[in-house]
């Protein structure tokens, strides 16, 4: 019923539903309406007091579902990647600097610890020494300056004064990025940006062998 306008009708449906301990999903499923348009009229209902537990034991059991379903997925993904050799971290810091690195030189930069983290032991491995890793930090003012250092030391595995710069910008974004922004880049990296290149190119062959501009200069 996309672009079909709801009725007061469908409205009160919604409520009395909502009232009667009915979830999400399963209003969806009896007024045929959207995710977004069903909330937008619950969000605010009060379930009646004799169908709260309905109600509570339904997100219980939508939960231990979901819960379920992330185990299983992660159990299948380490069973995948039983074994990371270096042809794998090759192929992950390719990937990784693809997405968010630079094309010029060697510098990526994200707020993820996790991110940084996968991506500097991958260099790791492919022959990269921490002490040719050159690390800034950037951060908005109202963050603390020693406890970004700190934290971006410890999840890469350098000294705190193997942090060269750090730079600082106006405004305020404690709670999205609470230890700002992590640049690394590599002393003489010219050959691994080459390699890192190579990669994604070969990836882009094999997977994808004839390019977008080849079919849209052929069509």
């Amino acid at each position: 019923m996309k672009g079909v306008k709801i009725t007061q009708s469908e409205i009160e449906k919604i409520i009395s539903l909502r009232e009667t301990g009915h979830s999400l999903p399963e209003i969806i499923r009896e007024v045929h309406r959207g995710s977004s348009t069903v909330f937008q009229y619950i969000k605010n209902v009060k379930v009646l007091p004799k169908y709260k537990k309905i109600l509570r034991e339904k997100q219980g059991g939508s939960k231990n579902r979901s819960n379920k379903a992330w185990n299983e997925a992660l159990t299948s993904a380490e069973q995948s990647l039983s074994h990371l050799g270096k042809t794998e971290k090759l192929i992950i810091a390719a990937c990784l600097y693809w997405g968010e690195g630079t094309k010029r030189d060697f510098s990526i930069a994200n707020s993820d610890p996790h991110l940084i983290k996968v991506f500097t032991s991958c260099l790791e491995d492919l022959g990269v020494l921490k002490k040719d890793l050159k690390i800034s930090v950037r951060l908005y003012e109202d963050l603390n300056q020693k406890k970004a250092i700190a934290h971006w030391a410890k999840i890469i595995g350098i000294p705190k004064k193997q942090i060269i710069h750090i730079n600082i910008l106006k405004g305020s974004k404690h709670g999205k990025l609470p230890y700002g922004m992590c640049r690394v880049r590599i002393k003489r990296g010219g050959s691994y940006l080459k390699l890192l290149q190579s990669v994604t190119k070969v990836i882009t062959n094999r997977l994808s062998p004839h390019s977008l501009t080849d079919r849209t200069a052929a069509s």
